[in-house]
């Protein structure tokens, strides 16, 4: 790892979620107001939308280009928010200059799968009549590119390019880079979310393990971004290397000497490079 991830590793005190008793409420609410907190870009309108009962932000940039970006958080899929988000995706609107909207999906373990698919449909059908000019991308990181990935399948024909930070796919912890140790992020962390997220019985569906998905040929351009130490790492890129096998094109890259999460963070010295990469990609596809 290199040396600011190592440092943040060592630093981190994230609180076991697991444990009995835990109080997922107020952890997530002390975590929305903390990013709340942090420095933000200027964007020309952040405006909150219901989307058919769905919350979303839409982010507007200056002189934007036609296009929106649509944009689902990671946490697992239990943790996070559009809030939480609202640093980064204000950065993406910045870098693509395409409107950016991010989905307020339902989370587990209140509302398990797949309330949160469904609301990413409810969403799509209500941007077709908003009269926000196309066209359109999907963007997801960790969990949030699993949901990402699945809508686009779900939805077939209607994006133009498709980008996956880290995306979170195999509920059995299957691949090698689950082996990594001392990273910030293990095969336990990932199986209890996997479990607030649906019941076993239903971890082999496409629309949960989208690994297991029959039509990746359907996909627009797609450009998947895993990190070196991160479990995710190696289903990530084989998520790629099945995309590219259909023909569909596909760009993937592994940046080096990051752990899982690094994406959304500045501080992060690769961080901004990724972000610029994936807005280039997206630009490139919607012009």
């Amino acid at each position: 790892m290199y040396p600011e991830i190592r440092a943040a590793v060592a630093a981190d005190t994230s609180p076991d979620l697991s444990a009995e008793g835990f109080d997922l409420a107020a952890h997530r609410e002390k975590v929305r107001l903390f990013n709340l907190a942090q420095p933000r870009e200027e964007v020309a309108e952040a405006k909150d939308v219901d989307a058919d009962g769905v919350p979303c932000r839409l982010f507007t940039p200056a002189d934007p280009e036609d296009g929106v970006i649509v944009h689902l958080h990671g946490g697992g899929f239990v943790l996070n928010d559009i809030d939480v988000h609202d640093g980064v995706c204000r950065r993406l609107a910045n870098r693509a200059r395409r409107r950016v909207l991010s989905i307020g999906y339902r989370k587990p373990p209140e509302h398990k799968f797949p309330a949160a698919t469904d609301d990413i449909d409810t969403v799509l059908t209500w941007l077709e009549q908003a009269g926000l000019p196309g066209p359109w991308a999907m963007h997801g990181d960790s969990a949030g590119a699993n949901l990402a990935l699945v809508g686009v399948l779900r939805n077939p024909g209607r994006f133009r390019a498709l980008v996956l930070i880290y995306p979170f796919l195999d509920p059995t912890a299957s691949f090698a880079s689950y082996d990594l140790e001392g990273i910030g992020f293990d095969r336990a962390d990932a199986a209890w979310f996997w479990e607030q997220y649906a019941d076993r019985s239903e971890w082999s569906h496409p629309d949960l393990a989208p690994l297991n998905a029959t039509n990746l040929h359907t996909l627009p351009p797609t450009f998947v971004a895993t990190a070196e130490f991160d479990p995710l790492r190696d289903e990530g890129e084989e998520l790629a290397r099945r995309i590219a096998e259909t023909g569909v094109e596909t760009v993937a890259v592994r940046c080096l000497g990051q752990n899982h999460g690094f994406w959304r963070h500045p501080q992060f010295a690769a961080s901004e490079p990724l972000l610029r990469q994936g807005a280039a990609f997206i630009a490139q596809h919607l012009a």
